[in-house]
């Protein structure tokens, strides 16, 4: 990795999972790292940026090798891979640094223990990818996005999730729809405040409640109902993975 064919030729048989034990140690001592450490696997959906390709260790010494990956499922074309053997801040700095290098979409896979399980994590990190919204340049962390990651995990669930909870929704016109579910993605931003969403969309709270109200409507689901609100936000999730603007 870090560019160099040899990197390649020993980390992508890891990547792709499977490697047997003699694969593992080959590569372990062709690269100088650990067989048994703390890895993250890091998978982009645009290419790295030349800052982020660097000899050395960070500043908290994580240790970064990137090149390219086949694609995954879900994926239809290789991605921009890093296996990152990380320093005492963890994951949550090498997402940090990638953020700060404005790198992205990507996602973080969750701490491996070893060398040899970092095709699994590439797995996961390219689910946690999958997670982004279309068009975005986030970084995120599979443990962040576990309830979207599993959505997208199933897309056919996925597709009649959104059709059961929000088909009414889905057909009014595209900026009345609009209006409903970024009143929806307000309030719950706001812990579900209806004052604060009142602030933050600069309209009365009685407005607010109306919009709640004719959503609850539209769905046959109650916001005050912890199963049926459960139910929205996963539908609101999928929307938010759609390409097609809410």
């Amino acid at each position: 990795m870090r560019r160099g064919t040899r990197y390649g030729a020993l980390l992508g048989p890891l990547l792709a999972g499977g490697a047997t034990p003699a694969l593992v140690t080959r590569a372990a001592r062709g690269l100088g790292l650990p067989e048994r450490g703390r890895y993250a696997v890091v998978v982009l959906g645009t290419p790295v940026p030349d800052a982020a390709v660097a000899e050395g260790p960070d500043a908290d010494g994580s240790r970064w090798w990137w090149g390219t990956a086949e694609g995954s499922a879900g994926e239809a074309e290789s991605r921009e891979v890093a296996v990152v053997l990380l320093g005492p801040a963890g994951p949550a700095r090498a997402a940090a640094r990638l953020r700060e290098l404005g790198a992205g979409p990507g996602g973080v896979s969750p701490v491996v223990g070893s060398l040899a399980e970092v095709g699994a994590a590439r797995r996961l990190a390219g689910t946690a990818l999958l997670t982004c919204e279309p068009g975005s340049r986030e970084i995120v962390r599979l443990d962040e996005r576990l309830p979207a990651a599993l959505l997208v995990s199933r897309p056919e669930l996925s597709t009649r999730l959104l059709a059961e909870v929000f088909g009414p929704l889905l057909t009014l016109v595209p900026a009345e729809r609009s209006l409903l579910v970024e009143t929806l993605e307000t309030w719950l931003e706001c812990g579900g405040s209806v004052g604060r969403a009142a602030a933050r969309l600069g309209c009365h709270r009685n407005t607010v409640f109306n919009r709640l109200r004719r959503l609850e409507r539209l769905t046959a689901r109650s916001l005050s109902r912890p199963r049926e609100l459960v139910d929205l936000v996963l539908a609101l999730d999928v929307l938010r993975l759609s390409s097609a603007p809410p």
